[in-house]
């Protein structure tokens, strides 16, 4: 049994890619960055595109909110595309689509050809969420995929934080129109980047049929593994979008802080979920995705246990008891999130684009969902005690995922080799 192992692990990393360049892991930080980079940029212009087109804010708001469901469409299309025409030349499709969208947002003469422009800025720039986290399991061996999309996360991070303050500075000095010539330069620079640096990564070796999407989407919700990992990876998530939906009517409304106050402490959030992803790059060589994963489920779980019961407690009227915990909280989310998302696309990695796509238009889609239910639970109740019980719940359903769908005995990694192992023997036949 000992010896079938190391034969299997033999033919991992020999058909595993060479250790990608520095150039590579900056492409793949940029290209996730992109869309989410530029929907955080034109959230501060929103007044200001209202007055300009003089339509209620409301329309205004479209522009984000077909912007997210732009993101969803996008990462269902783009992962399987991915794995049947190769990662190179969908990516350059998906970012020379944006360069055009952006350009239309530049000379959008009106509010609705503005939200239709961003919806195909959104449709384009996904491509390079799906496919970079694709393109990581192709490059590494499962056990360093967590790690590596944290290193990557960890990155994005910092760029999220300083978008807004970014944009604003651009609208405020040089017009709204000066946040798109900026997205416009950035996929410019990015589709170059791509095309000059970027390889293909793809390690299917037989040419992709008519039915590739269909088996592989099968094959993927067949298992009881990929089920179970994604759906931690996805409901992890639905904790930051609920928690951000009921923020700002929680401390805003509830506790009668101000604006200022309420993006400081949430600020503390995005610092701790960045820590988590730091602490996840360092310690995940000497751990399993599992035991990754498990670690950051026992912690999520403490901490969400932890502010209901300041909520029973009535100590949780003040920011400082509800924050200190949820810093907990997304320190310990990191872990989640991504090892639960290198487990899914470890699953069957050929179709690496696919499983990533998946992940990503349920994430956005039940989140846009989470979003609104925690907004509810912020603006109708007169205190923190349902949304600290809500995350309770998410997180006790991210531990039941993977509780009783992810197998125990490791077969997802020995399932993953000898595919590849099958795959590399129809190649040379």
């Amino acid at each position: 049994m000992h010896g079938i192992a190391g034969n299997t692990s033999k033919i991992f990393f020999a058909t595993a890619a060479e250790p990608p360049s520095r150039t590579v892991l900056l492409l793949l930080v940029l290209m996730t960055g992109l869309a989410p980079v530029s929907l955080y940029m034109l959230v501060p212009a929103l007044p200001v595109l209202a007055t300009a087109f003089g339509r209620d804010i409301s329309i205004a708001q479209m522009t984000v909110s077909l912007y997210m469901v732009g993101l969803a469409v996008s990462q269902i299309l783009m992962g399987p595309l991915s794995d049947r025409y190769g990662r190179r030349p969908i990516l350059l499709g998906g970012i020379a689509l944006m360069v055009v969208a952006s350009v239309c947002c530049i000379f959008a003469e009106s509010l609705p050809q503005l939200i239709a422009a961003r919806f195909f800025q959104a449709l384009g720039g996904a491509g390079g969420m799906v496919i970079a986290r694709a393109i990581i399991r192709d490059l590494y061996p499962r056990e360093r995929v967590g790690a590596m999309i944290s290193l990557v996360v960890a990155a994005l991070m910092i760029g999220q934080l300083l978008s807004p303050l970014a944009g604003g500075l651009l609208q405020t000095t040089l017009g709204w129109r000066a946040i798109f010539y900026a997205s416009t330069i950035g996929a410019v620079l990015i589709l170059i980047g791509i095309a000059l640096a970027l390889p293909e990564t793809r390690r299917r070796a037989d040419p992709a049929t008519e039915s590739g999407f269909v088996r592989d989407a099968r094959t993927l919700l067949a298992s009881r593994a990929f089920v179970g990992y994604m759906l931690c990876q996805v409901l992890a998530s639905s904790l930051i979008f609920v928690f951000a939906g009921a923020g700002p009517y929680v401390v805003v409304t509830q506790m009668g802080r101000s604006t200022i106050e309420y993006g400081a402490w949430f600020a503390t959030s995005g610092a701790a979920y960045l820590v988590g992803n730091l602490c996840c790059v360092r310690f995940a060589p000497h751990h399993t995705l599992d035991r990754l994963i498990w670690f950051g489920l026992v912690l999520q779980i403490a901490g969400a246990v932890l502010n209901v019961i300041w909520g029973f407690a009535g100590l949780n009227q003040v920011p400082s008891w509800l924050f200190i915990t949820h810093m907990l909280i997304m320190f310990a989310n990191a872990f989640v999130m991504s090892n639960s998302a290198a487990g899914a696309l470890s699953v069957r990695p050929s179709a690496a684009g696919t499983a990533s796509g998946a992940m990503g238009f349920l994430q956005m889609g039940f989140g846009s969902l989470c979003s609104q239910f925690g907004a509810y639970l912020g603006g109708h109740f007169a205190t923190p005690l349902p949304l600290n019980i809500a995350l309770l719940v998410l997180s006790a359903a991210c531990a039941t995922s993977m509780m009783f769908l992810v197998p125990r005995n490791n077969t997802v990694a020995t399932e993953a080799l000898i595919e590849q192992a099958e795959e590399e023997e129809t190649g040379l036949l």
